[in-house]
């Protein structure tokens, strides 16, 4: 399992390819991302948000991805104003909106 911030067709590793979003609970993401799960969250700041609304360590990592038939990923869309420098918790008025997505 793969948790991703964002999703872009890039993401994509073969052509056609129909990628289903379904939006998730937290705890529903929590579950999916069970004990072992690759973290592509590239940003540091994101990393810590995500991991204080999941409850596990979420490190930052900026890799390539490339999902493939039968690939199924966890994306959190954060939704609000831009991030504070160092920021571990949402600011007011933010959101992180949970889908799955599955190739």
């Amino acid at each position: 399992m793969i948790l991703l911030n964002a999703f872009s067709l890039n993401m994509l590793a073969e052509f056609p390819s129909r990628p289903c979003f379904e939006e998730i609970s937290l705890d529903e993401a929590r579950e999916a991302l069970g004990d072992s799960f690759e973290s592509a969250v590239g940003h540091a700041d994101t990393a810590a948000v995500f991991s204080e609304q999941l409850g596990i360590v979420v490190p930052a990592n900026r890799m390539t991805i490339a999902l493939k038939k039968g690939d199924i990923a966890v994306v959190g869309q954060y939704r609000g104003p831009r991030l504070p420098e160092g920021a571990t918790t949402l600011p007011d008025g933010a959101t992180i909106a949970w889908y799955r997505v599955t190739v």
